[in-house]
């Protein structure tokens, strides 16, 4: 499995309820330039429109090479999922503060794949506390040396 894009934002900004894999719907010259790295999920996020789920504002920038096949960099993309997994995410989405976040792409047996996951949005005392948590952990190591 080739990690090509991690958003470190979604896990601080949100607590994760529950992750799904989810295939992505890509043109050709997007898969070259997602396999390359050229791939920006921070911004990112999903919506559920009409019984399929869209990923929305994620950046692949567009293949160099590619001519008048790259298409608009942020476009919205259609993810493949299992309708048993759409309803759990629809069923989910009812509750007031959930979403879903782009955590973070990758190749798997040769396809393009993005894990996603129900989040609930952290309060700004959840925040500090994860701040303070990561200075402990790194003074430690700095000690340990």
């Amino acid at each position: 499995m080739k990690v090509v894009a991690d958003n470190k934002k979604a896990y601080f900004e949100y607590h994760i309820l529950q992750k799904f894999e989810a295939g992505v719907v890509l043109v050709g010259s997007e898969v070259k330039s997602v396999s390359k790295g050229e791939m920006s999920l921070a911004d990112g996020f999903c919506r559920v429109e009409s019984g399929e789920v869209w990923l929305k504002n994620v950046y692949i920038k567009p293949y160099e090479k590619g001519s008048y096949f790259n298409v608009e960099p942020r476009r919205d993309r259609k993810l493949l999922l299992h309708k048993s997994e759409i309803n759990k995410l629809i069923v989910n989405l009812r509750d007031s503060g959930i979403t879903i976040a782009p955590l973070k792409a990758y190749f798997k047996d040769g396809k393009c794949k993005i894990e996603i996951a129900l989040t609930k949005g952290k309060k700004l005392h959840d925040k500090k506390q994860a701040i303070k948590e990561k200075e402990i952990a790194r003074s430690a190591m700095r000690d340990l040396k």
